[in-house]
């Protein structure tokens, strides 16, 4: 038999967030509040006044154009946590014009398990918005990168390849080097699928450069589109 299609109402579906991107003591359940078949993204988005796709005559063309990539298309979806039962939704945003694209948080709407429960500031300053918004652009941007992959071998924009295994030898000179920072972008993300802590420290070893100077390959990686960015507060 063929597979049935996927529930409108199945909160996975469209892989914008996945039970594996939640950290430890949350869960995603397979449905929305009241065991809904459908999707309701677009009714809370009403229900909220938070439709801000259809802008007014007076915003310029290139106003609309930059709105855009915030506001449409919005996906909510509705976490609990396994020990307070707290249940949370969360608001998925593609961020199409962003290089690479990601996706970012753009809503939250925090439910204590009894209704009338207070909410105090160190409740909201727990919610691990931040990781799960990581946890989803490393796997979306570690599913690209497999693409690139041909032959056991990864092939890089000049058309040189290189093996896996050879990701954590010395990178050499950023001027004589081809895809230099295709090449940092690769030792990063080398580095980081291991569980490094801190790979921009490991980099600098490897290359027998100064921390800084790693960290400048790392930033002009990033801003080439060829890294996520970084996060606030964190090594590497």
């Amino acid at each position: 038999m063929p597979d049935s299609p996927h529930r409108p109402g199945d909160q996975s579906h469209d892989d914008l967030l996945l039970a594996e991107d939640l950290p430890d003591g949350w869960y995603l359940p397979s449905r929305f509040p009241g065991e809904r078949d459908d999707d309701a993204s677009a009714k809370i988005d009403a229900v909220l006044g938070y439709d801000d796709s259809i802008t007014t005559d007076s915003q310029a063309e290139g106003q609309r154009t930059s709105d855009e990539n915030e506001t449409i298309d919005g996906r909510w979806r509705y976490l609990e946590h396994e020990a307070t039962h707290t249940r949370v939704m969360i608001r998925l945003q593609r961020q199409l014009l962003a290089v690479p694209e990601e996706i970012r948080i753009t809503g939250v709407i925090y439910l204590p398990w009894r209704p009338g429960d207070p909410i105090t500031s160190q409740l909201l300053r727990e919610l691990p918005t931040a990781r799960i918004e990581a946890a989803i652009n490393k796997r979306l941007f570690a599913m690209k990168r497999t693409e690139t992959i041909t032959g056991g071998k990864i092939v890089l924009p000049s058309g040189h390849k290189i093996r896996e295994r050879d990701l954590l030898n010395p990178l050499g000179d950023p001027k004589k080097t081809p895809d230099f920072y295709e090449l940092v972008a690769l030792q990063h993300g080398q580095l980081t699928q291991q569980g490094d802590a801190n790979p921009s420290a490991t980099m600098a070893e490897i290359n027998g450069v100064a921390l800084s100077t790693a960290q400048g390959w790392i930033t002009k990686a990033r801003e080439r589109g060829l890294l996520p960015p970084g996060r606030r507060g964190r090594a590497g």
